[in-house]
């Protein structure tokens, strides 16, 4: 990995070097991951503190009822780790007859949360402090307060203000009935008191205690079909990863029900193409990997789905070389075009990234899906849920349609790369639909193109949004926006915090000589740091 720092982009931070390192969105949560390795313990460990503080510090981004995934280098091995929530069993196709999607707040957009089970498998299987230890300081934030930094601030407002009469939802996230102001400190002792109780009881009382009980009851207080055996049948899933490539890059990707396959599939496109001629910012390579994720996002919406539910077209059919190559060939490095899913068998989310002396690298992620989730917070808990459930389909006979007992569609995806065998860089991009298409650019630009972690962090960015749409950040520029609509794309320029945005990464890279360099995005709160 390169350590050249050139500055070319509008922030002026520089990558953090040292042998132990967390990356995250919110100081508060680095800072708490970095108190764990300094007292002796490892990647892992940093990586559940920070999580639980996120819940408290971010919540405009997670909470305790939302799902995660994580993808570690236990230091000679790679894991995936897919602690995503079913489906409730009573959500039949025909529970929501006569509708045109699944509601998108409330309610009827919850599915099991999965985030305290992937806190609570991590620590048993890899971590080396015990779950208390870990807890503490989101404990100590949630009841002595944390003051509410400038982006969080203003994502609350908005949120308040969309979400104020879902159930729970002011009682807990809007104290003297407004959201708190940037510089204000908020404080939550419902949430401290969940936290404990998750501590003590290893994570089971989420699923199968007192937690779980106010759950399903709350549930059923307002006619949810969440109930408490919907809880206690939840397991995270051990589920390895899928790959592919791009020279002699091993991009690394949770198995669906996510996105990750996007990535995989539209490096494997390019692979086709004369991107490797071409520099970081030239528009005819921005072309080419906008290209390249139509093609990828036209299939995994017709085809992804959980991965049980795969049968005609399976997440191998889609990341085949050869049906890569095939689907490669069809773009055009002059025009833009808008192309249909292909025929493999003929016939805010928060993220973060820590590492350690001994080799561990953890690469996290856990997420509402969209800002505070459903709205709906379990009262005197703290535990304010997602609504994932909106990613499902009513199409009938769709792999994704919803049905009792399946996972959602999902867009949270940690990042993985590999190379010869040893890992290279743990990282992610949260931000909805961004995210498969922020890792396409985080890989080029710092395995093609060079360029250190930060560099990479700071680049403008772009997102296909449909069709020919496609999103720019303000930094790109001028005459790069005019040259892709010559190419025919339809640019439009939005800010940061617009919509999904343009995401959120972190990234930590391993260096040849030892130790890791480590970037955070300054589209958010967060920071990289480490000793």
């Amino acid at each position: 990995m390169s350590l050249r720092h050139d500055a070319l982009y509008a922030s002026r931070r520089s990558p953090v070097l040292a042998d132990n390192v967390v990356s995250t969105s919110h100081p508060l949560a680095a800072q708490a991951g970095l108190s764990m390795l300094a007292r002796g313990g490892n990647a892992v460990d940093a990586a559940i503190a920070a999580a639980a503080v996120l819940t408290v510090v971010e919540p405009t981004g997670n909470g305790l009822g939302s799902d995660a995934f994580c993808i570690l280098w236990d230091g000679s091995e790679l894991h995936g780790l897919n602690a995503s929530g079913a489906a409730p069993a009573g959500w039949t196709p025909e529970r929501f007859a006569g509708l045109d999607a699944i509601p998108f707040r409330g309610w009827e957009s919850v599915t099991v949360p999965g985030a305290v089970s992937a806190w609570a498998e991590l620590a048993g299987r890899f971590g080396t402090l015990d779950l208390p230890t870990l807890l503490a300081p989101a404990i100590g934030y949630a009841e002595d307060g944390f003051v509410v930094t400038p982006v969080i601030g203003e994502l609350w407002a908005r949120g308040a203000e969309m979400l104020s009469a879902q159930p729970g939802f002011a009682a807990n996230f809007m104290p003297g009935g407004r959201a708190p102001r940037a510089g204000e400190r908020y404080r939550n002792p419902d949430h401290a008191r969940t936290l404990q109780t998750i501590a003590e009881s290893g994570g089971r009382a989420f699923y199968e205690g007192v937690l779980a009980e106010r759950i399903a009851a709350f549930a059923a207080e307002h006619g949810a079909a969440l109930s408490a055996a919907d809880l206690a049948a939840h397991r995270p899933e051990w589920c390895g990863t899928i790959s592919g490539g791009f020279d002699a890059q091993e991009l690394h990707e949770i198995p669906p029900n996510g996105q990750g396959i996007a990535a995989i599939m539209a490096l494997g496109m390019l692979e086709q193409t004369g991107i490797r001629d071409l520099g970081p910012d030239d528009p005819r390579a921005l072309h080419l990997q906008i290209e390249a994720i139509k093609l990828a996002f036209a299939d995994l919406y017709r085809y992804v789905a959980d991965g049980r539910w795969m049968a005609q077209v399976t997440a191998a059919d889609l990341i085949d070389r050869g049906y890569l190559a095939e689907r490669g060939r069809l773009i055009d490095p002059e025009r833009a075009q808008e192309h249909g899913p292909g025929a493999p068998k003929h016939g805010g989310t928060v993220y973060l990234s820590t590492a350690d002396a001994s080799g561990m690298m953890v690469s996290f992620i856990q997420s509402n899906y969209s800002g505070f989730g459903s709205g709906v917070v379990v009262p005197g808990t703290g535990i304010s849920l997602q609504n994932r459930g909106a990613g499902f389909s009513l199409e009938p006979g769709h792999p994704n349609e919803v049905g009792p007992g399946k996972r959602p569609f999902h867009t949270i995806i940690p990042g993985f790369l590999m190379q010869d065998g040893a890992p290279r860089m743990s990282f992610g991009v949260m931000g909805g639909p961004m995210q498969a298409q922020g890792h396409v650019q985080m890989v080029l630009r710092t395995r093609l193109w060079g360029q250190d972690v930060q560099t990479a962090v700071d680049a403008p960015r772009w997102r296909f949004v449909a069709g020919a749409e496609v999103a720019c950040e303000e930094a790109l520029p001028a005459p790069t926006r005019a040259r892709l609509t010559e190419m025919g794309h339809r640019i439009s320029v939005e800010p940061p915090d617009s919509a999904f945005g343009f995401g959120g990464a972190q990234l930590i890279a391993r260096l040849d000589g030892g130790g890791y360099a480590a970037g955070s995005d300054p589209r958010k709160d967060g920071q990289a740091v480490g000793f």
